[in-house]
């Protein structure tokens, strides 16, 4: 069957992700989100942003909130350091001579510049297989401005290798490769490749596939739902793979997680983008501190690697609208960051533009700012 021709059905979603990995804990959270972020004018509140926002340390211990942790969120893009530890865990790394740039890549949701098809297509040459199979489609792309019109000033069509999946598309398709399985319905949800990338997924969220609550993303593979501190334990995983307590299943998965973080670490850029990505600027803020994903819908996990003044950790952030403009997840972030202790002085101005997102009028006037307003207590503030 190939690709273009073949019609998926989103698979049933059975049940509803349930708090703590299945446990009995129950949210006491009933109330709306809180107000995260106002856009603001001239003193005028136009209009606010709410979310919910999480850390937590490997073991899932709550350790500061805002909202509710056990939201549910669909992962998005969220996913792709994590299913990407289907194809280390195959031993691809040796197998096909990937780089580090080639790794961070198929953990990304880049923005389609050169740099990226570049990278990309060195992989698919090394494999010898073409990068027609990819299917994540070309809707929209590339994100970077820049590019799309240049693309346009030249009459060039955007092919699917600049969509901002691509990379995590390219790591299934190096999955069947490696495996002998077919190549043109790798995206497929009864595939072999994506049962091994479910079977990753479950692994670094400590649950099992039969258990994963699943829907179509939009790029037509498949993602996972979880509740927010859910996401922010799985970060923690990212940020300190090597910290796990004992007896915790994800330590057979600890080398290989290493390597992921580590490649993301090492090129942000290939994470997201040269130009207007929260997720390279971030990471270029706080080198070797921070590895930031974004998906879409305004979530967001940080893993947030260990100093002498503090432990390991991962944040989700969910802003409850959606944020097509970006505004409010930015804001939110920084903040989020701030209050955590990760951002002060010249590396907080440099993110300004992120942490107080201007509008600006034809005359290039900043007429409102999205400014973020919330505390987010440590959690044994919040008890008692």
């Amino acid at each position: 069957m190939s690709a273009s021709r073949a019609r998926v059905s989103a698979p049933a979603v059975s049940r509803r992700p349930v708090a703590r990995n299945g446990s009995a804990r129950t949210s006491a959270w009933n109330g709306a989100a809180p107000v995260l972020v106002r856009q603001i004018r001239n003193g005028i509140v136009e209009s606010v942003h709410r979310g919910d926002v999480v850390e937590a340390d490997v073991t899932g211990r709550l350790i500061r909130s805002i909202g509710n942790p056990d939201r549910i969120v669909s992962l998005r893009s969220c996913v792709k350091p994590f299913g990407l530890l289907a194809l280390v865990e195959a031993g691809g790394i040796d197998a096909l001579d990937l780089s580090p740039a080639e790794l961070a890549i198929m953990a990304s949701s880049h923005s389609g510049e050169d740099s990226h098809v570049r990278t990309l297509q060195g992989v698919f040459r090394r494999a010898n297989v073409s990068q027609t199979m990819l299917a994540c489609g070309n809707e929209g792309m590339p994100l970077d401005p820049l590019t799309a019109a240049r693309l346009a000033r030249d009459g060039e069509r955007a092919g699917p290798i600049r969509h901002m999946c691509s990379g995590q598309h390219t790591s299934m398709i190096l999955l069947a490769r490696l495996n002998g399985w077919s190549l043109e319905d790798y995206w497929l949800p009864g595939h072999p490749s994506q049962e091994a990338y479910r079977a990753a997924v479950a692994g670094a969220f400590r649950t099992s596939p039969d258990r994963l609550v699943r829907a179509i993303d939009g790029c037509g593979i498949e993602t996972y739902a979880f509740p927010l501190a859910e996401v922010a334990r799985a970060y923690a995983f990212l940020a300190d793979p090597a910290s796990l307590p004992i007896g915790d299943s994800r330590a057979r998965l600890a080398a290989s997680m290493t390597r992921i973080r580590d490649a993301m670490l090492a090129y942000p850029e290939m994470v997201a983008g040269t130009r207007e990505r929260l997720d390279t600027s971030l990471m270029k803020a706080l080198p070797g501190r921070v590895v930031s994903k974004g998906g879409m819908e305004a979530l967001r996990g940080l893993a947030i690697l260990g100093s002498d003044r503090r432990n390991s950790s991962g944040m989700a952030l969910k802003i409850e609208d959606g944020d097509g403009y970006e505004r409010a997840t930015w804001a939110a972030t920084v903040e989020a960051l701030r209050q955590a202790g990760l951002l002060e002085g010249a590396r907080l101005r440099e993110l300004a533009r992120y942490h107080r997102p201007a509008s600006l009028d034809p005359h290039g006037r900043v007429v409102a700012e999205a400014i973020a307003e919330f505390e987010l207590a440590p959690i044994g503030e919040l008890i008692g």
